[in-house]
């Protein structure tokens, strides 16, 4: 069985957190947020990743973007998924919201020297989600779509190139390694939007 009950359950509760507990929309849009990690899961789920990985690639804001109300942690988490899906939404999970968005992005990045393989394909599908839709959006909107995020068009365009690139270093056989180099070759053209 492909679509197995565990994932079908890890559906069921990234819904409950994201869209049930909080109507959380897509930044700057009216599309509900549960679309991204659902894409995140869809995406490992095409490049082969273990059942694990595509429930974490699934659950992998759950703890960063849960509110304070109803707060997911880890070790929610791990009681409903196992202790190798917990570990994994922590690691691509950012741990000081108090710092500032570039000391946040810093410590992300650095980070990525520590992940396990698993880690790195989870990491990538989200990366790609996110990159393509800022690509399409750029498309339809222009300039426009670049004032959702605080930190502007150059450090947010900066921050995802720098994690492409260290995605790319830390596992040269990622499966999803030309998909990072090809959006990595498209915010680098002259032509793109940078």
């Amino acid at each position: 069985m492909i679509y197995t009950t565990k994932i079908q359950k890890a559906v069921e509760y990234a819904i409950k957190i994201h869209e049930v507990d909080q109507k959380q929309k897509r930044k700057g849009k009216d599309i509900p947020y549960i679309t991204h990690p659902l894409t995140v899961g869809l995406i490992l789920s095409i490049s082969g990743a273990k059942e694990e990985v595509i429930i974490a690639g699934i659950l992998h804001d759950t703890i960063e973007d849960s509110i304070p109300e109803k707060k997911v942690t880890y070790q929610m988490i791990e009681e409903r998924f196992g202790k190798n899906v917990a570990d994994l939404v922590l690691s691509v999970t950012e741990q000081n919201k108090s710092l500032s968005w570039e000391e946040r992005k810093a410590e992300a990045v650095k980070h990525i020297q520590t992940f396990s393989n698993e880690s790195v394909i989870l990491k990538s599908a989200d990366i790609i989600s996110n990159v393509t839709e800022i690509i399409s959006d750029y498309r339809d909107e222009g300039e426009k779509v670049f004032e959702r995020f605080k930190a502007g068009k150059e450090k947010t365009l900066n921050n995802y190139k720098n994690v492409i690139i260290n995605l790319i270093e830390k596992w040269q056989d990622n499966p999803l390694k030309s998909d990072l180099e090809e959006l990595l070759n498209f915010l680098n053209k002259e032509t793109a939007i940078v």
